[in-house]
């Protein structure tokens, strides 16, 4: 099932945020060439872009619909930007790129030494990555919830088996993963960062665009409206209220201008 990526521009508030704060720590000239790696319906990309007043971007997603979107919110930026379908673990770009912006896309790549040994190899010497995605932790209490949900008729009855679509992976793990695809200086965190939302029907909207898509693609679409229901039930029963308990993963690496030689 692809992104409703309409929604998703629409309600996405929390992943904006986090956007203009992942941006404050990257370092830009302003003339650099720039890979935002998921860039999604292009709203972060356009504040990418802004900073970037004599550079250029690619923004690369999975999503046919977010790129659809982000072609049409960043249309005025012309030939500064060039979207492109595609997996970061695999993906080839036709020169290296000075910096890589991530947000909130990470997570759902399972193989993260790849997805960083890649990113390594997409970056001159001397280029940066600054990343943000969901780490250890991340959304434990709404999972909570929706497995509790699902385990409830007629949801268990319908579902197919769960299939792993999520990593949320810690800082120590992620430092070190960093610093063997060679990046130095390499630094990962851990912080904490939930969402609150005024009421329930727009928790229930954003939930079912953004957080409970892997639990949807598991029931036929009749029961998709019910289902998010029972999830928003069990979150208002267990204290939770309207809030995604949210855990970021800080990501800050640079390509070294110089590789280390090989010890034989």
């Amino acid at each position: 099932m692809d992104w409703d990526a309409r929604t998703y521009d629409r309600v996405m508030a929390p992943q904006a945020e986090w956007g203009e704060a992942i941006l404050a720590r990257l370092p830009l000239r302003g003339d650099e060439v720039a890979l935002d790696a998921g860039c999604g319906s292009g709203r972060v990309t356009r504040l990418l872009l802004d900073r970037l007043p004599c550079g250029r971007v690619y923004g690369v997603d999975q999503s046919p619909a977010m790129l659809a979107v982000a072609a049409e919110q960043l249309a005025s930026y012309g030939d500064r930007v060039r979207l492109i379908q595609g997996d970061l673990v695999t993906l080839q770009l036709p020169e290296p790129v000075d910096a890589i912006f991530s947000n909130a896309t990470f997570h759902w790549i399972t193989d993260h030494d790849r997805l960083l040994r890649n990113l390594y190899r997409l970056l001159a010497p001397g280029g940066v990555l600054v990343a943000q995605c969901g780490g250890a932790g991340n959304i434990d209490r709404v999972m909570a919830c929706a497995n509790a949900a699902m385990a409830r008729s007629p949801f268990r009855e319908r579902a197919t088996p769960a299939v792993q679509t999520w990593r949320f992976a810690d800082a120590g793990e992620t430092r070190a993963l960093l610093r063997q695809a060679g990046f130095d200086p390499a630094d990962a965190w851990l912080s904490p960062a939930p969402a609150s939302f005024p009421d329930r029907a727009s928790y229930a909207t954003f939930l079912r665009t953004v957080v409970l898509r892997p639990y949807l693609d598991r029931l036929p679409e009749a029961l998709h409206q019910a289902y998010v229901e029972a999830v928003v039930d069990e979150a208002e029963r267990s204290g939770l209220g309207h809030v995604v308990d949210y855990i970021r993963l800080n990501l800050s690496a640079r390509r070294p201008l110089q590789e280390q030689p090989a010890h034989i």
